[in-house]
């Protein structure tokens, strides 16, 4: 047995916040858990319990902990507990005494514990993996445009002013010294898409500092073709939050475009969570565009799940949705899509373009334009052969079992680390 031993930090204990970076990190740490070359894992999630960020760790269960801490400053993404991040968190790992740590996130965390880390343990390695564009985009880590969340391709100090000109070029300068004086701390990164690894080489990391390895997922079979009287594949599923990034609102414009005749020849589910967490303005735009077309019968309102029902929720529809108007770096869906058998239709941008492949796995559609999602919709709901087709090219994804491996073995490797790339260690699923 190897003696490594491994801490996980995510930014949420899955139990308590079910995005797909803590799912994410949570496989990672079940897997090293199960690893013979691991000694032993721990698993540290951040949590809310509405005490404000009191900064204390408590047991979840047996080596998984919680701690209560958050952003205090934005902006520079530092902690809300400065202290509990010097002192708690630094006897923390000074008991653990891990060899490796893999950071998945600062977000809700801060990025001092970084420093931390290394200060305290100068030879543990630091692994840190990127979930979207936080340290390059004060705009929620988006790279769209604040007010009109126009697409952003590019960051610099004078766009990053344009965009949020309540921070001084001079502040948005200090800011990104700030976030890449930490990342120095970092041994390596891991990027779970190239388009993503791309965005962050081009705003400084160095490109032999990061690697592409696709998020785990469970290994499951898929789910066996939903039973159909006639030969067409017209039922489709959005899954996921519905906020204003994830283009639940822009399907629902596609469809309201499609005439009542033609609306009639498919229907669309919504599995979405926290729609009540948005604004009253984005709430009623939901509600305005999709109770007629519930009323019509071609959309269903099936609200939010658990992960255990995720596959019977997707064993009942033929498509699964991706309609995210920004980038996107790895959905969970597309690999869950992937995982049960069900081609994706999603925008043609960032990751999302890179996950699934137009014509093979999956359809594109023109981002952001309802009237070509509807095209899109329209042809999949009646086109013979094609939903078969697309089905039998699906690759199932990466195991996380696969993927801790990976993981343990990345600063192991004499050369380019990010030739890596790992996508897939599985065949198809047909």
């Amino acid at each position: 047995m190897s003696n490594h031993r491994v801490l996980v930090l995510a930014h949420g204990h899955p139990d308590f916040n079910l995005g797909g970076g803590e799912i994410a990190a949570y496989n990672l740490f079940k897997a090293f858990k199960n690893n013979p070359d691991v000694e032993k894992a721990w698993f540290i999630g951040r949590v809310d319990r509405g005490n404000g960020a009191t900064g204390a760790f408590s047991t979840r269960r047996e080596d998984e902990y919680l701690w209560e801490q958050s952003l205090g400053d934005s902006f520079l993404i530092k902690a809300a507990n400065p202290y509990s991040v010097w002192h708690s968190f630094r006897a923390m790992i000074r008991a653990l005494k891990p060899t490796k740590v893999y950071a998945h996130h600062y977000f809700h965390l801060g990025l001092e514990y970084f420093r931390i880390i290394k200060q305290e343990l100068p030879d543990a390695e630091l692994i840190v993996t990127l979930h979207e564009y936080m340290a390059i985009c004060h705009q929620q880590g988006q790279m769209v445009k604040a007010g009109t969340n126009k697409l952003c391709t590019e960051s610099s100090i004078d766009d990053c002013h344009r965009c949020i000109p309540s921070f001084s070029r001079e502040q948005f300068w200090l800011r990104e010294q700030f976030i890449k004086n930490h990342f120095e701390f970092a041994d390596h990164f891991v990027s779970p898409s190239e388009f993503l690894r791309q965005r962050y080489i081009a705003w400084g990391i160095d490109p032999n500092k990061i690697t592409v390895i696709e998020n785990g997922q469970d290994e499951c079979l898929p789910a066996p073709p939903r039973p159909i009287t006639s030969p067409h594949r017209n039922r489709f599923g959005f899954f996921g939050q519905i906020n204003q990034f994830k283009g639940a609102d822009l399907l629902l414009e596609a469809i309201s475009r499609l005439s009542p005749k033609e609306r009639k020849k498919l229907v669309v589910e919504f599995h979405g969570a926290n729609l009540e967490h948005q604004s009253h303005e984005f709430q009623r735009r939901i509600k305005d565009m999709m109770d007629p077309l519930i009323a019509e019968g071609c959309v269903r309102w099936a609200g939010p799940y658990q992960a255990s029902q995720l596959k019977n929720r997707m064993s009942k529809v033929d498509w699964v949705i991706v309609p995210s108007i920004w980038w996107e770096n790895s959905p969970m869906v597309i690999q869950e899509a992937f995982i049960y058998g069900r081609p994706v239709i999603c925008a043609n941008i960032g990751g999302m373009a890179e996950k699934v492949k137009d014509g093979v796995d999956g359809l594109h559609f023109e981002a952001r334009n309802s009237i070509d999602l509807a095209e899109v919709l329209l042809s999949a709901a009646t086109a013979e052969g094609q939903w078969e087709t697309l089905h039998s090219n699906i690759v199932k994804p990466i195991s996380y079992t696969d993927c801790a491996k990976v993981h343990l073995d990345l600063l192991q490797r004499p050369n380019n680390l990010a030739k890596i790339n790992v996508v897939s260690l599985a065949p198809s699923i047909a």
